[in-house]
């Protein structure tokens, strides 16, 4: 079995370090957190442990990801919670286990889980593509994005 750190890597190697890009709507950002997201955090300064600490009781912890017991599916859980924000995606999750859509795991969302009756990471995935492809057409100017989104949905793997 997988420990966090073992997530935690490749989180790491999808975000890379310091960015201050004006077309992310993240803003600054180092290690993937943002200064959207944690608006009174030294971005610039982050650390590695620092990012470690933020991911496990900001991301990992909320999203109930030690009950998650499919590893790959766990790993994309937590990429997209990073890339888009836990609530968005536990809320494809759910949508693709037919349960209320409420951005947060739950006994029921756990359930539906088991009982998936297909490959739940392939539709995973799709459904993570189609959601990039679904904020680019509200905002085209976040195309230059997309292959870099497909890329790293493609590549999150052990």
């Amino acid at each position: 079995m997988r420990e966090f750190d073992d997530y935690l890597d490749i989180i790491l190697k999808h975000e890379g370090g310091y960015v201050n890009d004006p077309n992310d709507p993240g803003g600054e950002t180092k290690y993937g957190i943002s200064a959207r997201a944690f608006p009174t955090l030294d971005i610039k300064n982050l650390t590695v442990s620092g990012a470690r600490k933020i991911y496990y009781e900001h991301y990992w912890l909320p999203m109930k990801l030690d009950h998650i017991v499919n590893e790959e599916l766990k790993l994309h859980l937590f990429d997209m919670g990073v890339n888009a924000g836990i609530k968005k995606a536990v809320m494809l999750l759910q949508t693709l286990l037919n349960q209320t859509v409420d951005g947060v795991i739950g006994n029921n969302t756990l359930k539906a889980l088991i009982n998936y009756p297909q490959d739940i990471v392939k539709d995973y995935k799709i459904a993570r593509k189609a959601y990039y492809d679904k904020i680019i057409t509200k905002n085209p100017k976040l195309a230059k994005f997309k292959k870099g989104w497909y890329r790293r949905v493609d590549t999150t793997e052990f």
